[in-house]
């Protein structure tokens, strides 16, 4: 049976030529490109990305594509400023995620990831109507471009998750699957909620976390397998489900540490799959 392809995300760089030289030499095959800066969504960024990716052999299964504005990563704060939902910033960041879906083109990525944001639970909401049309305008772009649009995981309960994406209605919307994000922002065990998603998992993030411990900030990131997650029970779920695309580590930790966390997160997913 084919196994999963193994990745770790990327932060694009004028360095990516080493970055991608790096894990290939780790024996990773995949990444997911992240970028927090609008203006290195350029043809120059493009031709040095695909330059790298193609002397290592890297494939890039998703760009994540990061949004302007204020954003405060927690309970208080988040609600008002994070992706797609304050309609405040709304139109500027539509127009950031074209940049990134044209920019994913250039580079021959059909996945763009980015966190919607903290969609309300109310499908009446003005926010959520909101979002609904929003999403819905970049999907049709994406389409366009035979692409598709994820959410990722994390701020909102999987059923709320799931309806925005039915009530969006269009079949290139799906979910970029982070189970610590999940568990991190107390909304699901992550386990469970593989089976609620399903078939709008497009793409798989590997990271590991804890619970909330209290009502403003997001529970800590941990090394994998070393959180609340069950990574065990985690791959077991998605082999049930027949996921077939990559498995994406995700780490936030930087320096040595970065590289000693990577490695031994591969050895760790190796021996699962």
């Amino acid at each position: 049976m084919k196994k999963n392809k193994l990745g770790v995300i990327l932060k694009l760089s004028g360095n990516i030529m080493d970055e991608f030289s790096k894990i290939k030499g780790w024996g990773l095959e995949t990444c997911h490109l992240s970028c927090f800066d609008k203006d290195m969504l350029t043809g120059e960024y493009a031709n040095l990305v695909n330059q790298a990716a193609e002397k290592s052999g890297i494939e890039i299964t998703a760009l994540w594509c990061g949004l302007d504005g204020p954003a405060f990563w927690n309970f208080y704060d988040g609600p008002s400023t994070l992706g797609l939902v304050p309609s405040a910033y709304r139109h500027k960041r539509i127009e950031t995620l074209i940049l990134g879906c044209d920019f994913a083109r250039k580079i021959g990525v059909k996945n763009i990831v980015t966190q919607m944001g903290f969609i309300p639970e109310d499908p009446y909401d003005y926010n959520y109507i909101g979002m609904v049309n929003a999403v819905r305008y970049v999907a049709g772009y994406c389409r366009n471009n035979n692409q598709n649009i994820l959410f990722e995981t994390g701020f909102d309960t999987p059923v709320t998750l799931k309806r925005i994406i039915q009530d969006i209605g269009f079949d290139n919307v799906g979910v970029n699957f982070d189970p610590a994000n999940l568990l991190m922002c107390g909304r699901a065990n992550p386990v469970d909620v593989l089976e609620i998603l399903g078939e709008l998992i497009f793409e798989v993030h590997a990271k590991d976390g804890e619970y909330p411990v209290d009502v403003k900030n997001m529970g800590v990131e941990k090394p994998l397998g070393q959180g609340r997650v069950n990574i065990q029970a985690f791959i077991s779920g998605l082999k049930i489900l027949g996921y077939k695309g990559s498995i994406t580590i995700e780490t936030y930790v930087t320096g040595e540490q970065w590289d000693e966390d990577v490695v031994a997160a591969k050895k760790l997913l190796e021996g699962l799959l």
